[in-house]
C-alpha cells in the first residue's frame, strides 16, 4: 500500500479588541484584527510563504478570515470558508463579562465537567470538537500527501487537538492556544499524529499578580460605602 501523509496546520486568528477585556467574542458578527492582529497575520504569512502549502481553509467568521487573507496572498491561494472551523456557539453567554458568567452555577460546570455542559441557547462543547473533527477528517482525505492551513478559534482548536492526543474532553482546558499560534498534525495512512502546538514566533509573556494582603482588603472594605 502506499503511504500516505497529510499535514495540517491549525492556525488561532490574531488579536482582536475583544482579546483581554474578559468578554466572550463568540460568534459576534463585526469583530476585526487591532493593529497587533494585523502585524502577527502579516509575521504569519512570512513565517508560511515558503512552506509547500496547498489548500487554505477558515472559519467564516471576519477575525480568522483576515489572518488568514495574508498568507493566501503570499502563496498565490484562495480561502475556503469552512462551517465546521465556526467559533463555539455561546448562545445567551455571547458577548458576556467572564467576571460575572462566573458567578452563576453553571461556570462550575463548564470548568470542571465540560464534556456534559450545554451552554445556554447554544451548544455543547462536544458538538464543538465533533463538527471540528469531522471537518478536518474531510480535508485530510481530501487533500492527501499535501499540507494544510486551517484557521480557527482557540476552543475549536484546543478540542480538536484534545481528540487527535486521546485527552479526554474534561482536560482539554489544559491545552493553551495563543492567537496567532500554530499547531500541527500529521495523518499517515489515516493515523492521527499531534506534531507541536501553540508554536509562535516569540515566547510568551510569564507574569504574575500579586496577591492583596488581608490587611489591604480589609482596608479597601471599610472604605466602601454602606
Amino acid at each position: 500500500m502506499t503511504a500516505l501523509t497529510t499535514y495540517l496546520l491549525l492556525i488561532r486568528h490574531g488579536e482582536n479588541d475583544w482579546v483581554g477585556t474578559n468578554r466572550l467574542a463568540g460568534r459576534t458578527n463585526g469583530v476585526h484584527l487591532n493593529d497587533k492582529g494585523r502585524e502577527q497575520s502579516a509575521r504569519l504569512a512570512e513565517q508560511l510563504a515558503n512552506l509547500p502549502i496547498s489548500a487554505i481553509y477558515s472559519s467564516p467568521l471576519e477575525r480568522c478570515l483576515q489572518t488568514a487573507e495574508p498568507v493566501a496572498a503570499a502563496l498565490g491561494l484562495e480561502v475556503h470558508p469552512e462551517p465546521g472551523l465556526l467559533e463555539v456557539d455561546y448562545g445567551e453567554w455571547q458577548g458576556g463579562d467572564l467576571k460575572e458568567l462566573a458567578k452563576t452555577a453553571e461556570w462550575n460546570s463548564v470548568q470542571h465537567f465540560p464534556s456534559t455542559f450545554r451552554f445556554p441557547g447554544g451548544e455543547t462543547l462536544h458538538q464543538t470538537q465533533s463538527r471540528a473533527v469531522w471537518a478536518i477528517d474531510r480535508i485530510v482525505e481530501a487533500h492527501p500527501n499535501q499540507l494544510v492551513a486551517l484557521f480557527s478559534h482557540g476552543d475549536v482548536i484546543r478540542t480538536s487537538v484534545a481528540h487527535y492526543m486521546g485527552t479526554p474532553l474534561d482536560l482539554f482546558q489544559r491545552i493553551v492556544i495563543n492567537t496567532a499560534s500554530i499547531s500541527a498534525l500529521a495523518f499517515h495512512n489515516g493515523r492521527p499524529m499531534v506534531l507541536f502546538t501553540n508554536y509562535t514566533a516569540e515566547l510568551p509573556k510569564f507574569e504574575w499578580k500579586q496577591e492583596e494582603t488581608a490587611a489591604e482588603k480589609t482596608s479597601e472594605s471599610a472604605d466602601q460605602p454602606a
